[in-house]
């Protein structure tokens, strides 16, 4: 019953109507007090999926395909069987006959048994597809199936940050989750040749003349400095907070291959934060409803002490530079950015909103190496990819 309830969980999702998790659980738990008496069944799973009643018809006609009223039919009775058992009973190959025919009514019906076309079934098929045999896919343990799970993934991929609801950025933490893996990996990759340094070819084919032309000895060019630091600056106001919090889950998992991380988060002041358990956690003051205030909080980050502000730092700015017609301060940037390595910029909002309103990124612009456009979860891997 539970692999039904989220079976119809998904059907009503792929409809267009949002059910989100505790909606889920809440229909579990309504159909264990209820029970399954179909009448009060569909009952208690719309009041507890259907919010909207523009979309009961969609709920009625997803409930009847997956709870059909049909029953399995009875089996028709063989003409004349009954006759020709009762006169088997004198005759001595009554019950071998009677055997028999067992025998063919199981053999003929295993393969109907084996395709899963039971008049149930049927009945809960498309009216197009019926006499068809029935592709099965195969579904995860929660009912969900590999296509319908890919397909949400492009779709929470593909979504703009200010277009998520709470189900959406809850899809997106998994994904994210899933692509922080992937970085890792990429990372890893990267700091192996970094230990070993690139291969030279041309030191190598000269090294190979001495022993007949085989390469048996590889030489490399000298091996590049250690691990970079990384300090991540987010804002999180009202506007990018979803971004941010995506960015740092992505973050989160990549810390051991840098040799320092410091994360910082602002509003209208700069403070440290540190990731526990896939949640941020302030280790300062921080007013979220504040007013934003971006040019004072590079003049704090820049007058820091014990921050890894080096040449083999990057520092990796996330937030869309709407400062509220306050002090930019885009010359304590550009000190910033002499004192790093690399200074990337990622904006969670589409180019066409740059430099209009309030925003100041044109001031701040020329003094990084990249400014990225992140609207979306995939927008953002890519920037990430590109600034690490």
């Amino acid at each position: 019953m539970r692999a039904r309830i989220l079976g119809l969980v998904q059907a009503l999702r792929e409809d267009g109507i949002a059910v989100s998790v505790a909606e889920s659980l809440d229909a579990v738990a309504a159909v264990a007090a209820a029970g399954v008496e179909r009448g009060v069944l569909r009952e208690a799973l719309a009041a507890s999926l259907v919010k909207d009643e523009a979309d009961r018809a969609a709920f009625d006609a997803r409930f009847d395909a997956m709870f059909p009223a049909l029953g399995p039919l009875p089996r028709p009775a063989r003409k004349g069987r009954r006759d020709d058992a009762a006169g088997g009973r004198g005759r001595g190959g009554g019950r071998a006959e009677r055997a028999r025919r067992d025998d063919e009514d199981a053999a003929a019906e295993k393969p109907r048994a084996t395709r899963g076309d039971s008049p149930a079934r049927d009945a809960a098929r498309p009216a197009e597809r019926r006499g068809q045999p029935e592709r099965v896919a195969a579904r995860s343990d929660d009912g969900e199936s590999p296509s319908a799970a890919r397909g949400a993934r492009r779709r929470v991929l593909a979504l703009p940050f200010g277009e998520y609801t709470a189900l959406d950025l809850e899809e997106a933490h998994a994904v994210a989750r899933e692509l922080a893996a992937r970085l890792r990996g990429r990372l890893a990759r990267r700091t192996w040749r970094t230990r070993r340094g690139r291969l030279d070819f041309r030191r190598t084919i000269r090294s190979s003349i001495a022993s007949g032309g085989v390469p048996a000895r590889l030489r490399f060019r000298a091996r590049r400095p250690g691990r970079p630091d990384l300090v991540v600056l987010c804002d999180l106001s009202r506007s990018v907070a979803e971004a941010s919090g995506l960015l740092l889950a992505l973050l989160a998992p990549l810390a051991r291959h840098f040799r320092r991380v410091e994360y910082f988060a602002y509003v209208d002041r700069l403070c440290p934060v540190t990731l526990e358990a896939g949640h941020v956690v302030p280790d300062g003051p921080l007013d979220l409803h504040a007013r934003s205030d971006l040019g004072r909080v590079l003049v704090e980050l820049a007058a820091r002490e014990r921050v890894p502000l080096g040449r083999s730092t990057e520092l990796l700015v996330l937030g869309d530079a709407r400062n509220n017609r306050l002090p930019p301060r885009a010359d304590v940037l550009r000190a910033l950015r002499e004192r790093v390595q690399r200074l990337v910029w990622l904006v969670p909002e589409p180019q066409a909103r740059w430099d209009t309103g309030d925003s100041v990124l044109g001031l701040y612009a020329p003094s990084c190496d990249a400014v990225v456009e992140c609207v979306n979860l995939a927008a953002l891997v890519r920037g990430l990819r590109r600034a690490l």
